[in-house]
């Protein structure tokens, strides 16, 4: 391909898991690709630039943004991938300010990179924005409330996003994986203000989760659906990836209310965990 026909794509969070693999991808494609951090560390893959970059100053995109302008002069492709992982708490276990920081990051930060990318895709009047979302983007999760709300801030933000910009010739997509296996869940943020309440079944359904993790796909698998909506001539709103993450689809589209919700519960040991920690807090009363 000569210089002038080479697609530019700029991938946020690519350091590791799903933002390195994506890039990687992307890189061996044939895009000019540049990923970033908040350490901007160099890759040693030529095909692949490293900027640094924090999703939630404004200054720091803009002036990522402009870097990549100023080096390629377009961006074909943005993938919005920064973000963090919250360890397994109640949503009242993570103050306001918490709170406000989880979408500072997986959500507003996401919005920021837009607003700054958009402008330089409509002077090119094409342009694929991809998102990397969540399965509880479309299904809730008990313990994960506030992160389950990001991803659903995503999906929402991404179809309304879609039919504003078709005319400019940008389309937008969603990618929804299940479990992955990174170290995403391993830098989790704690919740600052837990409550002795939950703790059986706070600590019960972290270990389940890093289970569910080290059995997760591989970030490749979602890497290879980024390249797939990116290429597509006609590409969808929502992808899922993976085996899991198709299924949960499915069944969050074809399955009673009622069942979908009762297996939620079954799959995580609520109620168990539940009724286990209701009997414990008796037996503390009586012993007291």
């Amino acid at each position: 391909m000569t210089k002038n026909k080479v697609k530019t794509a700029l991938v946020t969070g690519a350091s590791s898991g799903i933002g390195k693999a994506t890039a990687e991808r992307l890189a061996a494609a044939g895009y000019k690709v540049f990923g970033t951090s908040r350490r901007g560390a160099q890759a040693g893959n030529s095909a692949l630039e490293m900027l640094s970059l924090d999703v939630t100053s404004d200054g720091s995109v803009e002036a990522a943004v402009s870097e990549v302008m100023r080096r390629d002069g377009r961006i074909d492709l943005l993938v919005n991938n920064a973000g963090f992982g919250v360890a397994p708490a109640a949503a009242e276990e993570s103050s306001l300010d918490q709170a406000r920081s989880i979408f500072d990051t997986n959500f507003f930060g996401l919005v920021r990179m837009t607003r700054a990318v958009v402008p330089h895709m409509r002077a090119l009047g094409s342009g694929r924005i991809i998102n990397i979302g969540s399965v509880l983007g479309f299904l809730p999760m008990p313990y994960m409330a506030l992160y389950s709300a990001t991803k659903h801030a995503v999906a929402g933000f991404s179809e309304s996003l879609d039919h504003e910009l078709r005319t400019s010739g940008i389309r937008v997509s969603v990618v929804e994986p299940a479990y992955t296996k990174t170290s995403f869940d391993a830098n989790a943020l704690e919740a600052d203000a837990k409550r002795d309440e939950h703790r059986e079944v706070r600590a019960a359904l972290a270990r389940k989760m890093e289970e569910l993790v080290a059995t997760g796909d591989d970030p490749s698998v979602v890497a290879a659906v980024v390249l797939k909506a990116a290429s597509a001539a006609r590409p969808q709103l929502r992808y899922t990836a993976g085996g899991l993450a198709g299924r949960l689809r499915l069944l969050r589209r074809f399955a009673p209310a009622n069942l979908v919700d009762s297996g939620i519960r079954k799959d995580l040991g609520l109620d168990l965990l539940l009724a286990s920690q209701s009997r414990s807090e008796s037996y503390r009363q009586v012993q007291s």
